[in-house]
């Protein structure tokens, strides 16, 4: 059921906006006879969340392509969005008209403009299904930054609402787009191709789950909504490693604490298990058994089993390692590394695997608000590969083995396990049902 407070606040936009011209607030372009933006239009951007991800990356990526226009920023900061206020107004110039980009504190009133066709979320993890699911509702694409969920629940709830709702979904898991990235495919192509013979273990090296918040209070500074920063977080006093003032230049430390995130195991973990997921041909599946390490204290050492016989084990040399009968992949950021060398030698056959090559992440799911298709990292990729870090999440968490049923979004036979798929949520932001 959803939450009285989000309805009474749309209602009231609804009925404001019926008594002055006669027609709803919010009215996607698929109502008024098309889906997508004609040739010649823009498509029209509202962005939530003004961080560090979106002020180095979402922005300038947005402002870069001339057939998008980014109508309104949000953010419970005022120094943030103000900020990228100044820098959209001073992109577009006389193109922006009188009024220029419009500026909120609640994400709300963005999903509430008729005339902005897509929101691009880069709010903190505990946000994003909340988010996505409401915009969704409002007729609005979504690009959501990664990791896509902080709880398993959430992931089926969106991938439903954007299925229902008919909406274009790119998940930020960038290893998939760009030039610059582009040995991930191509690695991927070569594992699925068979180039090192049946895939026999996979190794992935990235940092360690969450723990629950201890932080101290410290005085709320003017200009920042701490009720609506939380949101469906428990109640808790402020302090500024969660919420720094102004344009944060570093790793958000929210992401230590499990009322707001996984850790830097989902963070990081959404992207390394997102290229292992495409790799072993599992976008629509994931493993079937989880088992902590030996050691009670450790936190690395988690090992995941396919139904295929592949293991997967966070912890490794660094990167991502590939183990088949025949040879070994090793991804990083600055490249790929094949033992043999003979592995990607021969270019890829015409009988071998091809996958999309997306010409880059804002780009792609421009191009899909365009042509309604879905993008190379949809809801249900997305959903599904931090899914994959959730559950070690929860073997670390509660030193057990867990077997999980990919195709139900359940643990097997495990009663206690189940209860762990959600997490309560504080009073209005509760899930929205579609």
């Amino acid at each position: 059921m959803i939450p009285t407070s989000f309805l009474t606040r749309r209602d009231f936009l609804r009925s404001a906006a019926a008594a002055a011209v006669a027609v709803p607030t919010i009215v996607p372009r698929w109502v008024l006879g098309g889906d997508q933006p004609g040739p010649g239009e823009k498509v029209t951007v509202g962005m939530i969340g003004l961080g560090m991800q979106a002020d180095g990356f979402h922005v300038p990526s947005l402002l870069g392509l001339d057939d998008v226009r980014v109508l309104a920023v949000c953010d419970v900061d005022t120094n943030r969005r103000r900020h990228a206020k100044q820098r959209i107004d001073e992109r577009y110039g006389a193109a922006a008209g009188s009024k220029g980009c419009d500026e909120y504190n609640d994400f709300r009133d963005v999903l509430a403009r008729k005339d902005i066709d897509a929101v691009l979320i880069a709010a903190p993890d505990h946000w994003h299904a909340i988010a996505s699911i409401e915009a969704c509702k409002a007729g609005k694409d979504v690009y959501c930054e990664k990791p896509l969920t902080l709880a398993i629940h959430e992931g089926p709830a969106m991938i439903e609402a954007v299925r229902k709702c008919g909406r274009v979904f790119q998940t930020g898991s960038q290893l998939r787009s760009g030039q610059e990235y582009a040995h991930y495919p191509l690695a991927c192509e070569l594992i699925r191709s068979g180039r090192i013979g049946k895939v026999r273990r996979v190794f992935v090296s990235i940092g360690e789950p969450s723990k629950w918040c201890d932080l101290p209070e410290e005085p709320v500074e003017p200009g920042l909504d701490w009720n609506l920063w939380l949101g469906q977080a428990p109640l808790r006093p402020y302090n500024s490693i969660l919420s720094p003032r102004g344009m944060p230049k570093s790793w958000p430390m929210w992401r230590a604490y499990r009322e707001y995130s996984g850790g830097s195991y989902t963070d990081i973990g959404a992207h390394e298990y997102d290229i292992v997921q495409w790799a072993l041909d599992m976008d629509g599946s994931g493993p079937i058994e989880i088992i902590p390490p030996d050691d009670p204290k450790a936190m690395t050492g988690v090992k995941y089993v396919y139904a295929n016989g592949v293991e997967l084990i966070h912890g490794g040399p660094g990167g991502i390692v590939f183990e088949g009968t025949d040879g070994k992949i090793t991804l990083t950021r600055p490249g790929m590394k094949c033992e043999p060398e003979s592995i990607a030698k021969e270019p890829l056959g015409e009988k071998d695997v091809h996958l999309f090559k997306s010409p880059g992440h804002h780009r792609n799911w421009i191009d899909c608000i365009r042509s309604r298709q879905r993008p190379v990292c949809d809801v249900e990729i997305g959903a599904r590969s931090i899914t994959v870090a959730h559950l070690g999440n929860l073997a670390y968490w509660n030193r057990r083995k867990l077997k999980w049923d990919p195709a139900n979004w359940r643990f097997v036979d495990d009663a206690e396990a189940n209860t762990w798929l959600d997490r309560p949520r504080r009073d209005p932001w509760q899930l929205p049902t579609v």
